[in-house]
């Protein structure tokens, strides 16, 4: 049996910290240790494969086994059922319960009533009220992804939503795109995190999100816009230098005409044209309208595209996710995520090899990768970018407590430079560490982790209610010293000892080396 842990020294003790430890002592004051202890490597590879350990994963794990555990991960057994307290808050915000459909129609509805005003203040002051809406359901859309990402049980599932909405970003402020970024999340990218990478793509294709921020809503037969089939191949599924040339980004637009955004009325030339209504295509908000399309053949990739409408689009994502390239490419990003900023190049061969034996199946690479050498050499090395930054934080502090308030959220992002769906241009953000570790992002860490940690925050505080007292997070628990504790270096140790208090020795754990790489 280990020793009892002991408080950290250094000046006056205060009774949290030691009351902090005597929550984690079993009966007789020693440390109440679950009989089936974690190996580090256990728990680095958890740390690893979610944004950071809780309560509840680590008592799965231990029942289940690693390869149990992976299994039911990859294979989506587990669903996305969050706490109670957390649906309910979500279920308060008006774009988690409101159709798409009836956003974008209570939009135009505005939108027109603002055109009709006379010039003047009050047509002003509408049309603020009408940005400062759509400003709203983005922040709504963004505090539900974070909360999603603390809270969801599957937390392999949970890094992979945030990591397609950056793969394929969008930036929410852009047209209409805040009044569908939830939709974008939730009936895009969630569904379809670890499926077929090809069904992915043909979501964010068909998704109301996507044509709005990369302009194929306006992509038409006489009026091209490039922009959607550039970034499509480029940031999308074959990467730069991958032999694509600018005629075949010019084939892929042809293709993609009349790709966009379904209109809120009925098209009154289609009834006049049966040949086009049959080739009509409507799938929730998307529309492919065939009138606006080009039906001259293509040639993609060095092969032919018959002009047959939505057809063509369909042909076009097969042949682009199916060439050896696209598995390459999506390998190496998801292992620069995972991995290592340089990810091995035979890792990441072999992950390409899967792709192209499973047909881009998603789960199957993730196996691939996270039962590697390579990823347990890697353990401790990989930086956390801002977003695995804070929701680790605040599921390393609040475990399974709700948070009442998912603004405090959005406000630590925003500090840190890596809001949801704040990303102006196509490329993401960055998946290396050097983008994410210069003196002024480690001095926003420490200060936000002095908010968790001393509970100097309105996380637990309804919003528009009045904050109660100072409610810090208890650190010190069994979880922490069975899981964490074990694998701290040397300078950590030193640092938490010159804690003088409870909120002290949580901030310095939270900004910590140890807890800052994973």
């Amino acid at each position: 049996m280990r020793d009892t842990p002991k408080p950290p020294s250094g000046g006056i003790r205060p009774l949290l910290v030691t009351l902090g430890l005597l929550l984690a002592l079993g009966p007789a004051g020693a440390m109440a240790r679950d009989p089936r202890p974690l190996s580090p490597d256990d728990v680095a590879w958890l740390r690893r494969d979610g944004f950071e350990l809780d309560s509840t994963t680590v008592s799965r794990y231990r029942d289940l086994g690693r390869s149990r555990f992976l299994e039911l991960q990859v294979d989506g057994y587990e669903g996305d059922d969050l706490p109670a307290q957390v649906t309910a808050l979500i279920n308060t915000y008006e774009v988690a319960t409101t159709p798409i459909e009836q956003l974008l129609t209570n939009f135009r509805d505005e939108q027109e009533k603002i055109k009709n005003m006379p010039d003047g203040d009050a047509k002003n002051d509408a049309k603020k009220a009408q940005q400062q809406h759509g400003n709203d359901l983005l922040q709504q859309a963004q505090q539900i992804e974070m909360l999603q990402a603390i809270y969801g049980e599957n937390q392999l599932k949970e890094q992979m939503v945030w990591f397609w909405l950056n793969h394929f970003s969008v930036y929410g402020a852009k047209g209409r795109v805040r009044w569908v970024a939830n939709d974008y999340v939730q009936n895009t990218i969630r569904p379809h995190a670890l499926g077929k990478f090809r069904d992915l793509v043909m979501a964010t294709l068909q998704s109301p999100a996507m044509m709005e921020f990369l302009d194929n809503a306006q992509n038409a037969k006489d009026h091209v816009n490039e922009n959607y089939a550039r970034e499509l191949m480029e940031l999308h599924t074959l990467g730069v230098g991958s032999g694509y040339t600018q005629q075949d980004v010019q084939q892929l637009a042809l293709i993609l005409t009349g790709s966009g955004v379904a209109p809120l009325r009925d098209r009154p030339g289609l009834q006049r044209h049966p040949r086009y209504a049959a080739m009509f295509v409507r799938k929730g908000m998307f529309e492919f309208n065939p009138m606006r399309h080009d039906y001259s053949d293509k040639v993609l990739l060095g092969q032919k595209i018959k002009g047959s409408g939505f057809d063509e689009v369909t042909q076009a994502v097969d042949l682009i996710t199916r060439q050896p390239a696209c598995g390459q490419f999506i390998s190496r990003k998801l292992a620069e995520y995972f991995v290592a900023d340089e990810p091995p190049p035979e890792l990441v061969a072999r992950m390409a090899k899967t792709f192209q034996r499973t047909d881009g199946d998603i789960a199957e690479v993730l196996r691939t990768m996270l039962d590697s050498r390579e990823l347990a050499e890697s353990y401790g090395k990989k930086f956390k970018d801002p977003m695995q930054f804070v929701v680790s934080s605040v599921r390393m502090a609040y475990g399974d407590k709700a948070i009442a308030n998912g603004k405090p959220l959005l406000n630590w992002l925003n500090q840190l430079g890596e809001p949801v769906f704040g990303r102006l241009t196509p490329d993401g953000w960055p998946l290396d560490g050097s983008g994410w570790s210069s003196s002024g992002q480690m001095a926003k860490r420490f200060e936000i982790a002095n908010a968790i940690g001393t509970g100097n925050n309105r996380l637990l505080t309804p919003e528009g209610t009045p904050k109660i007292g100072g409610d810090f997070p208890m650190l010190t628990t069994r979880l922490y010293y069975d899981t964490f504790d074990p694998r701290l270096t040397p300078s950590t140790r030193d640092a938490l000892a010159k804690a003088t208090s409870q909120q002290e020795w949580n901030t310095f754990l939270l900004s910590s080396p140890d807890f800052n790489y994973r």
